[in-house]
This record gives structure tokens, C-alpha cells and sequence, in this order.
């Protein structure tokens, strides 16, 4: 069995038209992965359903292969020959296979040695067409919740996401031989996705917690799908490239929610870290107190005894309160002067008039700062080689230029 190029798509169009039949490749939309070959006579229209027309190849047909598809010939259920370049083919019984790989890798005819058909007289001959383009718009959701440690809240959480994702044959044969069911004409992702989908969502998961452990922040994960895919290539690209001949290309992530109890963890960590601040700390302390007033004020056996019933709870909680709130100014001043001392430089003395200063001059006398002093400089010879060595920062245990044991003697 051979195929032999007559013509290539560019020239093919006048030329096609001197042939009775030719076969060509069924419906193939967007997220069609396999397509079987149906004959076109001559009189018919391009593109018009061809149900019912001839589909058993025999010596001499012709073949038209489009761009980003992988035409095989197959017999019985075995490949008998192959080809992913473009162009117009006629079939030959009596010849060997062309296997014609285009851009695809040379692993594609090692593939086909092993699913081959051979010895055998051809019986009926079919054509199918697999689709090379990549495979957009797979939906994909979690109807459980995926569970993740994350390490931003050092917390187990879980959650729930949806989006899309796409994938690419990078081995049609094997795709073909492993992942087609038999006896049908056409076949969509959605007819094959159930299985992947499930190893996509554990891919996920592995995912997703990968990332928590190099650092990064799940919340953010709709925004980074470049680095989500890459995640789930190392994750699941192996064994999809091994056992199917297809890999991840790219995923989307559409949102992600948090189940209500991660989200309770996650708003009770977020007040945590709020209330580290002594300022935001101090606002729920006069926001407690104001609220206090304003309940007593609204007591409905007066405002007297409200306040009066308030100063008693004052009372009982006031040491509590005025502790918390000295401490929380304490910690503002410390901010700000350490704020102010980091902005302002280093305090240093007036040798002039003695004024506490942060800049470059006084400000009461003008007085510049004075330069640091510079550390004194001491120097001794080493006393194997001669070399001087500088001992303002101690003195070696070696000598630095020869290596040896350090001893000094004055320099000349």
C-alpha cells in the first residue's frame, strides 16, 4: 500500500477537477478531533452533506489531505499508511507506505510500526482524518471542592473553580489507536472528555498545591494561566503524551470560590493580621466605646440609667480598656518614630551647640555634621614573606598573601 503525491492544495483546485471522485474529509469543527473520509463525486457540491457516498477506498482513489490534519489509511482497523503534508494523493495497493510525517516528529513512524497493518490482502480501506490544530474551549468545573494547603494562611483550604482549557494531538497514530472509539465517523472531545476530565481536575489539584508550596498566592491563580498550564503540563503531559499522544496547551481559569467555612478561616486570618496594626487595633477600642454610648442612649428605660448601667460596665472593664488603649499608642509613637528616624537618617549630636539633628546641619546653629571618623590604621609586616597586612579588623590567623601562619613584625 503507497500514496503518491499528484499534486499539492495550491495547484490541486483546477487539477481535482479532472478526476471523477476524490476523497475528502467529513464535517470537521472546531472541537472535532477524528473525522472520517467520504467520497466526492464530481458533480457534487463542496461542502454539502455527504452521507451516503462512497467510503471504501480501492486502488487508484484519490485523497485530499488540508493543512493541520493527519490522513490515515486504515484497514480493518489497522493503519496501513499515513500522511500529514497537504495536498492530493492516489493510492496504490501494490506499493509500500509513503508515510509522509510533515512537521511532525520522526516518534510518529515508530508509532506506526507498532500498530501497523501488515501480510494481509486489503479488504476494506477507509480514511479518517485526525485534527492537528489545538482543541479550544474545553469546559471544565469542580463539582466537589479541592482541598490545598495554603501556605500564604498556613491553612488547609478548599475550593471550588470552572473555566476552560485546551489541548493538541502531538501523536495522531497513537491518538488514533487510544483514545478513538471503533466504529464511529466522527468524533468530538465532548464524546472522550469524561475520563480526561477527571485526570484534568486531579492535575489540578496537584497543581494548584505545587503552587501554594513555591510561593504562590491561590487567589491569584485567574491571573496567572500561564503559569497554571505549565503546572499542569509537568503534571499530566507525560502520561497524556505516553498513553493518548496529546498534551495540555493552555487553561483558563474563569473564577474561584472558597466553600464557606475556608472562607470564615480566611476573613478570621485577615482580621488577625488587620489588628497587628496598633492604629486599627485602637479604632475597635473608641469604636467599641462609641457603641457603648450609643446602646445606653437608646435604652428604653432611659438614658439615665443607661449611662448609669454603661459607667458600671466602665467600671468593671475600664482598666482593661485603658490598658489596651495606652499600649495601642505606645506601639503608634514607636511607629512613628521609627518611621520618622528611618526617613530623617541617623540622630547625631552638635559638637557646636550640643542640638539633637537627623539632617545633613544643625538646625539651631547650621553647624555641618560631622564626618565619622575613620578607623585607625594599623599595619604590620608578615613575618615569612614581607607582605604588609592591614589589621584595623584583627589580626589573621593566616597571612593573606603566603597562606602561612600569621606572625607580625613593625614595618622598616
Amino acid at each position: 500500500m503507497g500514496l503518491f503525491k499528484a499534486a499539492t492544495s495550491s495547484i490541486g483546485g483546477g487539477l481535482a477537477d479532472q478526476w471523477l471522485e476524490i476523497i475528502e474529509p467529513s464535517d470537521m469543527g472546531q472541537t472535532t478531533v477524528m473525522t472520517k473520509g467520504v467520497a466526492v463525486r464530481k458533480d457534487d457540491k463542496r461542502g454539502s452533506n455527504k452521507k451516503g457516498t462512497k467510503d471504501v477506498i480501492t486502488d487508484g482513489s484519490v485523497i485530499h489531505v488540508y493543512p493541520n490534519m493527519m490522513m490515515l489509511l486504515v484497514d480493518g482497523g489497522k493503519i496501513i499508511d499515513y500522511t500529514a503534508e497537504e495536498g492530493y494523493y492516489t493510492v496504490e495497493n501494490n506499493s509500500a507506505p509513503s508515510m509522509f510525517n510533515g512537521s511532525l516528529k520522526d516518534a510518529v513512524a515508530e508509532t506506526f510500526s507498532r500498530f501497523k497493518f501488515g501480510g494481509v490482502t486489503p479488504q476494506k480501506q477507509q480514511v479518517f482524518y485526525i485534527n492537528l490544530q489545538e482543541i479550544k474551549g474545553i469546559k471544565f468545573g469542580t463539582s466537589t471542592p479541592l482541598n490545598y494547603f495554603d501556605n500564604f494562611y498556613n491553612a488547609e483550604l478548599f475550593l471550588r473553580a470552572h473555566g476552560t482549557y485546551s489541548i493538541k494531538v502531538t501523536d495522531p497514530i497513537l491518538f488514533f489507536a487510544n483514545a478513538i472509539p471503533r466504529n464511529m465517523d466522527q468524533v468530538d472531545i465532548s464524546d472522550i472528555n469524561e475520563q480526561y476530565l477527571q485526570e484534568f481536575l486531579t492535575g489540578l489539584q496537584a497543581s494548584i498545591n505545587q503552587m501554594s508550596a513555591d510561593g504562590q498566592r491561590i487567589s491569584y491563580v485567574p491571573s496567572k494561566s500561564l503559569e497554571l498550564s505549565k503546572y499542569l503540563s509537568d503534571a499530566l503531559d507525560d502520561s497524556w503524551n505516553e498513553l493518548r499522544g496529546m498534551e495540555i496547551v493552555s487553561v483558563a481559569v474563569a473564577s474561584i470560590s472558597y466553600t464557606d467555612d475556608s472562607t470564615k478561616l480566611i476573613n478570621m486570618r485577615n482580621e488577625g493580621a488587620m489588628l497587628g496594626d496598633p492604629s486599627v487595633r485602637e479604632g475597635y477600642v473608641q469604636g467599641s466605646v462609641a457603641r457603648g454610648m450609643e446602646a445606653a442612649g437608646k435604652n428604653d428605660a432611659g438614658a439615665t440609667t443607661g449611662f448609669f448601667g454603661m459607667g458600671m460596665g466602665m467600671n468593671a472593664g475600664g482598666d482593661f480598656l485603658n490598658q489596651a488603649s495606652q499600649s495601642n499608642n505606645q506601639q503608634i509613637q514607636q511607629n512613628q518614630q521609627s518611621q520618622q528616624h528611618s526617613a530623617g537618617g541617623e540622630q547625631w549630636t552638635c559638637p557646636k551647640c550640643g542640638q539633637e539633628n537627623t539632617g545633613k546641619f544643625c538646625s539651631n546653629c547650621g553647624e555641618p555634621k560631622p564626618a565619622p571618623a575613620a578607623a585607625a590604621k594599623i599595619e604590620m609586616k608578615c613575618s615569612e614573606c614581607g607582605e604588609v597586612v592591614d589589621l584595623s579588623n584583627g589580626v589573621p590567623k593566616f597571612c593573606p598573601h603566603c597562606g602561612k601562619p600569621f606572625k607580625a613584625i613593625p614595618l622598616d
